[in-house]
């Protein structure tokens, strides 16, 4: 076992413990961004002037009738930045533009005694404009030819050659939508300025250190002039991973203009409007197989909806292609990629970051593919899946560790599920209920762990002891809900040998950890717990040393279990507390900073080959569903899901993190349906769908009736941190088994093999009319579509069946 997945005796990681502040979110007492404006004097309050077109030049901007309104103190416009009008990494994302390029873009932000001052102002400012053409579907954006940012290929084995070893041969199309992040805090800020100009800016932002480098660009001045702190988040899901950048500066702007404290938040609506979502993709697709329903050769591009500007589109398209194979061995493939421009909000991370994306092509594939193979889809799928000893690799070159992992989750789920005797349960049903349909479906998930760039793969974190004993983490994470906390401070427990209570979490700030990256890419235990436990370690080996002198052996024999140092075979002991104090007085230093980089990693983005990932996470799901036939309507009656988090650091936090992915998947596949304004009217490129009653958000009716969650024994991973695995986005991914589940109990409303497409959100709009695509090839007397033998003298091979997209 390596030193890093190690753990001691008695360790506190792997205990269930709730939150390390559920109690303050349940009670309201957990200080978010904005509830620290009630604690800061005159504070002034942002608000946006937002332009209600998807493209326009500005010609004119007017604020005097701004200023003239009670309470407004100031105007921001592009003319007040001294330093770079930008509020992106790539460039491309004014901060004041001055062509507004998305419907409800701000050109300007009015500062205002109170908001509704600042709102009466921004209605007063006068915008003169040139509407241009724009571009607001990622159809109209092909038909266009509008791209951005790079066009990935990545190739692997013989393409040609595999499709001529194909006996099938299908190709098709598939468009999805994106998603909302909808978390519970919007966007928010509050910046202030101290007497030598120092800024000190409050944000909801999962990548402190970006917004620190934002803000200070924006300002003009070096980073170490500008401190940011990160409190908490009220969910992040990666959209406050690039977006809150901009906003940061904003406030902080204000505030060194002004001299007082600028409060920005954004209302629902402005930030459902204004900020970016998950990226929409189109597919085209072709694809081979054997006789045994083996897939030979992939053939496809991706089309990602990028936005108005690049934002994070070039990595999440990346990570798509990188994830196209999910658990499947495809031995021959070509997948291109590229961005589409369109006049919408910049699209950005979300949970999976172009991950789900890529897998659902191939799960809708092979979803399609199986009826007119002859194949049950869970057989298609197991026959694929990528195997042990096969010297197997991903389409980008990566070698499939643990592939045996796939597999095992795979047969316990249905196990667990008892899958084989509920399908023959569901069959009987389904014969006798001819306006009702049950369905059960089993998905895999296979996802890769580490950011796309390599650099990122790294983390700090700061430890400091104290005199009495207490200890203080710093770390560059930041805790949006998901519990990255509660697990650090389990592994500086574990790692110190002392009690969880002697340990605290400050809030995450840039003048403590330097340099961090983001929280995201299920990366945050990772990377930080290997900083922490780092730190810790430095701090353990010297108090070893301390110990042995007073307990009078050798530092190497000595151990810190439960808080009391003992020398091994010796009744002598050394109470925490005592072993601090005397490690003070013999001017021991008790503070230390840890560091962590992940190892192994490489990746070539030109040729798009590499290992980026240190290990791949592996979950498996099998879902139960009912569907009337009358109206698509639909309801879970149970998932069952076996998911490897390695050996879990704190298995109540990573059951939660599997449960809350799963149903923000299972939204984004099913419920959640953006829409915006396509017409060529006033209000063209508007977005539609901009509150919760018009956007359809996972609630308790949409949870399964039944619903059972098992992580993986005996998972230990070598390469991270006391053993455990990432579990913050592959769960999300297990959702995939809902949408099938779907799309097999509307086929069970026509004849036996029936294959049917299915939209992406699957809403009961979408499941009906895949019902009545079932009946009508009932009607028409269609049962399993049959290829036809292409005579072309070689391997008994077969036509291209076409599959039209949903």
């Amino acid at each position: 076992m390596s030193h890093l997945s190690e753990r001691p005796e008695k360790p506190v990681v792997g205990v269930s413990m709730p939150h390390e502040s559920a109690v303050q979110h349940v009670t309201g007492a957990a200080l978010y961004t904005d509830d620290l404006v009630q604690r800061t004097k005159d504070v002034l309050h942002a608000y946006p002037v937002q332009v209600m077109k998807a493209r326009a030049k500005v010609t004119a901007l007017r604020t005097g009738p701004a200023l003239a309104v009670p309470g407004v103190v100031r105007v921001l416009t592009g003319a007040d930045v001294p330093g770079v009008n930008d509020a992106g990494m790539k460039h491309d994302e004014p901060l004041f533009p001055d062509e507004v390029m998305f419907h409800g873009h701000a050109v300007a932000w009015v500062l205002g005694e109170s908001l509704e001052a600042a709102r009466i102002g921004a209605a007063a400012v006068e915008v003169d404009l040139e509407e241009l053409p724009s571009v607001i579907t990622l159809q109209d954006a092909v038909a266009a030819d509008s791209y951005h940012g790079a066009r990935p290929v990545m190739t692997h084995g013989d393409v040609d050659a595999g499709f001529a070893d194909s006996a099938h041969v299908f190709t098709g199309e598939f468009q999805f939508s994106g998603q909302e992040h909808f978390y519970l805090e919007t966007h928010a800020a509050l910046a202030q300025v101290d007497e030598n100009g120092q800024v000190f800016v409050q944000s909801s932002t999962q990548h402190p250190s970006e917004t620190q480098e934002i803000v200070a660009h924006v300002l003009g001045v070096p980073a170490h002039e500008v401190t940011v702190q990160c409190l908490r988040m009220g969910g992040g899901f990666g959209g406050k991973e690039m977006q809150p950048h901009g906003f940061a500066a904003v406030a902080a702007l204000g505030a060194k203009l002004t001299g007082r404290p600028v409060r920005f938040r954004l209302n629902r609506t402005q930030d459902l409007t204004m900020s970016g979502k998950r990226h929409g993709f189109h597919a085209t697709w072709k694809i081979g197989f054997d006789t045994e329903g083996r897939i030979q050769a992939l053939d496809a591009t991706l089309t990602a909806d990028g936005g108005w500007s690049l934002d994070l589109s070039e990595p999440v398209l990346a990570r798509a292609l990188c994830h196209i194979d999910n658990t499947y061995w495809i031995p021959h493939a070509r997948v291109a990629g590229r961005i589409a421009r369109t006049n919408t909000v910049s699209n950005t991370a979300f949970r999976g970051f172009g991950g789900p994306q890529g897998m659902l092509v191939i799960e809708d594939i092979l979803g399609r593919c199986a009826p007119r193979l002859g194949l049950d889809p869970k057989e298609l799928r197991e026959r694929n899946f990528y195997r042990p000893g096969q010297g197997q690799t991903t389409p980008y070159g990566q070698p499939v560790t643990q592939p045996e992992r796939i597999a095992a989750v795979w047969q316990q789920v249905q196990d667990n599920g008892r899958v084989a005797d509920r399908e023959r349960e569901i069959a009987a049903f389904n014969a006798a209920h001819p306006h009702t349909k049950r369905a059960l479906a089993v998905t895999g998930v296979k996802f890769g762990i580490s950011f796309n760039l390599t650099a990122f793969n790294q983390g700090g974190a700061l430890v400091l002891i104290y005199k009495d004993g207490s200890v203080l983490i710093n770390h560059g994470g930041t805790e949006m809900g998901q519990g990255l906390h509660t697990k650090m401070l389990q592994v500086a427990a574990t790692t110190l040998g002392i009690p969880l209570h002697k340990v605290r979490i400050a809030p995450t700030r840039t003048d403590k950890v330097p340099n961090t990256s983001a929280t995201a890419a299920s990366s945050g235990a990772d990377l930080n717990g290997g900083a922490v436990k780092n730190a810790c370690e430095q701090l353990r080996e010297r108090l070893l040393r301390v110990a042995a002198s007073q307990l009078g052996s050798n530092a190497a024999d000595v151990r810190i279990v439960e808080g009391v140092a003992r020398t091994l075979g010796s009744d002598q002991e050394l109470a925490w507390d005592d072993l601090v104090r005397t490690a003070y007085f013999q001017r021991v230093q008790l503070s230390a900073a840890g560091y962590y980089r992940t190892e192994g990693l490489h990746w070539d983005a030109k040729t798009f080959r590499g290992s980026p990932f240190k290990y791949f996470a592996i979950g498996a799901a099998a879902t139960e569903v009912e569907v009337d036939g009358f109206t698509g309507a639909y309801r879970i009656r149970r998932v069952d899901i076996v998911h490897d988090a390695g050996d879990s650091l704190s298995p109540m936090i990573d059951i939660g993190q599997v449960e809350g992915g799963f149903v923000q998947g299972a939204g984004w596949l099913t419920l959640e349906d953006l829409r915006w304004d396509t017409g060529d009217g006033p209000h063209r490129g508007r977005l539609l769908t901009q509150a919760a009653s018009t956007y359809k958000l996972p609630s308790f009716s949409e949870m399964p009736e039944e619903f059972n969650v098992t992580l993986l024994e005996n998972a230990t991973e070598e390469g991270a941190v006391f053993g455990s695995k990432a579990v913050g986005e592959p769960p999300l991914m297990l959702a995939f088994s809902v949408r099938e589940a779907l799309r097999q109990a509307a086929a069970a409303f026509g004849p036996s093999g029936t294959a049917v497409e299915l939209a992406s959100p699957a809403t009961p709009e979408a499941v009906y009319w895949a019902i009545e695509s079932a009946r009508q090839a009932g009607a028409a007397g269609h049962g399993r579509a049959r290829d036809t033998a292409a005579p072309d003298g070689g391997a008994a091979r077969t036509g291209v069946e076409a599959l039209s997209g949903a």
